[in-house]
């Protein structure tokens, strides 16, 4: 039963959007001429020019997007667990917090570069993160994506799976694996490059869960990086042309 759950979950959620990334990948490698250097693909742009509406779309994202972290929550419960059993609690605020923000700078200054390399070789598409984003509320609004996205990546694809694969009984080695390619599926639509480094960043963030036990360090991490990556890019893309 434990197995079954892990697929529908995935189903509903990373598992599903690894599935349109790749799609999504292919489309652009078969359906067009351009090389995928000179693509480009969109986050979080602004969904209509009305304020109420377009905070009501991006409200109503962020809401669908943590709504499988919530069922990820009940199934726990349902089982006799809680969120505590993979590794989110308050029992240790300064080490996780110190470990968070750690963890933010090296992952991050690493990103970046990795970023430029993968563009340089071709094999990323242009990341244009909330094109249009000027009113005051896109950041803000973007500053939640990130948080969104951060919970829903790191309570799924780390704490939730890896706590799975542990019961059902895996080696740990196959787990870390299966949980990294999962987390590079689904970043696939920046291309190549994109995947990889995330592949990479599943197997480094598996690890730390693996031997600490602890998600929220991983949790701060991820939402740092998001949130600095996307309010930056909307800074900085207006006043310089290097960004890829």
């Amino acid at each position: 039963m434990l197995g079954y759950e892990v697929v529908l979950v995935l189903a509903l959620s990373l598992g599903a959007s690894g599935l349109y990334a790749l799609l999504d990948l292919l489309k652009g490698l078969i359906a067009t001429s351009v090389p995928l250097a000179q693509q480009s693909t969109t986050l979080y742009a602004p969904a209509a020019p009305q304020a109420w509406l377009d905070i009501s779309y991006q409200v109503l994202d962020i809401a669908t997007e943590l709504a499988p972290v919530l069922l990820v929550a009940y199934l726990l419960v349902r089982s006799g667990e809680s969120v505590a059993d993979i590794g989110i609690d308050g029992s240790s605020p300064s080490s996780d917090t110190g470990w968070g923000v750690g963890l933010a700078l090296f992952v991050g200054l690493i990103g970046l570069g990795g970023l430029f390399a993968a563009k340089a070789l071709g094999i990323n598409r242009d990341l244009i993160v909330g094109a249009g984003a000027n009113r005051w509320w896109d950041v803000v609004l973007l500053v939640f994506q990130a948080a969104g996205t951060a919970i829903a990546e790191e309570v799924i694809v780390c704490g939730y799976l890896l706590h799975r694969f542990r019961q059902l009984g895996w080696n740990p080695y196959v787990a870390l694996v299966v949980a990294a390619l999962v987390r590079g599926s689904y970043h696939l639509y920046q291309g190549f490059g994109g995947g990889l480094a995330n592949v990479v960043l599943g197997l480094f963030f598996g690890t730390l869960y693996q031997r600490r036990g602890r998600l929220w360090p991983l949790l701060l991490a991820h939402f740092l990086i998001d949130a600095v990556a996307f309010v930056g890019y909307v800074e900085l893309a207006r006043r310089v042309s290097w960004l890829p």
